[in-house]
């Protein structure tokens, strides 16, 4: 059971990431539509969008272009399918600042398509089978092990262990419990999302435990294990939409405690991450730039 809620708060204040620091995410990509509606369809309901945006995103994308946009680049191991989509994919991740590793697939590229509400908030239809990487690829993998910090989205058990030589490894339970207790190594960080169901693992399903479970709850702000609740920041600026703030904010929290943050100097770092990514439309216009 989650902890009592606190009220949003003042962003507090952590040091400068340090811009040596050497990041990288092992994870998936979508080829993600993004759709501004005043409200989503009901049954038999047709509706004209006001605006829309195509570009390759996902969870594993977004994490890597926040960490770039922290410390000046991140390296991104990731599966594309082998097609027009594929192709776009990599070179905007590329323009994004990515160092892009990819396993080429015979599959299509998976596509999402997100919807906005008039509230800003995002609801995602997926199409296709999520492209993971594996050990077996031809990747750098031994790149990793000087790595201060690896954040994985989508991975086999063995890339799982491949990562486990960073210096610091967090996860997503996306990733999911199967793969996780078939690596059978422990994350310094399982960051997810209490709202989201396919975020969230059975309590002492992982052995060894991660050493800090991070739970989010949106506007509510969320709770560590250990440690207890955190607060959500205090929100001035108009909301653009939700998609990615989440991600967003396992970036910066993953990268603070790359750089030996403390568990409420990476919290704040984190918040900051994800309270920006709303600002912006789409996964990263408002993303956090240092």
């Amino acid at each position: 059971m989650a902890p009592p809620q606190t009220p949003p708060r003042q962003a507090p204040a952590h040091p400068p990431l340090p811009r040596h620091l050497q990041l990288a995410v092992v994870g998936h990509v979508e080829w993600v539509e993004f759709l501004w509606v005043d409200h989503l369809p009901g049954p038999g309901e047709i509706l004209r969008a006001s605006a829309s945006l195509q570009q390759p995103a996902g969870g594993g994308a977004v994490v890597a272009a926040q960490m770039a946009k922290l410390v000046g680049s991140a390296q991104f191991f990731t599966a594309l399918g082998r097609d027009e989509l594929g192709e776009r994919a990599l070179a905007e991740l590329q323009a994004l600042g990515l160092e892009v590793h990819v396993a080429w697939r015979e599959a299509p590229t998976r596509r999402a398509v997100s919807f906005i509400d008039s509230d800003s908030e995002r609801s995602i239809t997926v199409i296709g089978e999520r492209l993971s990487p594996s050990a077996a690829d031809p990747l750098p993998w031994e790149r990793l092990a000087s790595c201060d910090g690896v954040f994985l989205t989508a991975a086999d058990p063995a890339a799982v262990r491949l990562a486990r030589r960073a210096k610091l490894l967090a996860a997503t339970p996306r990733l999911g419990l199967e793969t996780l207790q078939a690596a059978a190594v422990q994350l310094d960080a399982l960051v997810g999302s209490a709202l989201d169901p396919s975020e969230q693992l059975p309590p002492g399903a992982l052995d060894p435990a991660p050493k800090i479970t991070v739970a989010t709850e949106g506007a509510r702000g969320g709770y560590t294990v250990p440690g207890g609740r955190f607060a959500a920041l205090e929100r001035g600026a108009p909301l653009g939409d939700t998609y990615g703030a989440g991600d967003s904010f396992a970036a910066g929290f993953s990268a603070g405690l790359a750089a030996g943050f403390s568990r409420e100097q990476a919290l704040a770092l984190g918040c900051r991450c994800g309270a920006a990514c709303i600002d912006g439309r789409g996964a990263y216009a408002g993303q956090l730039k240092l």
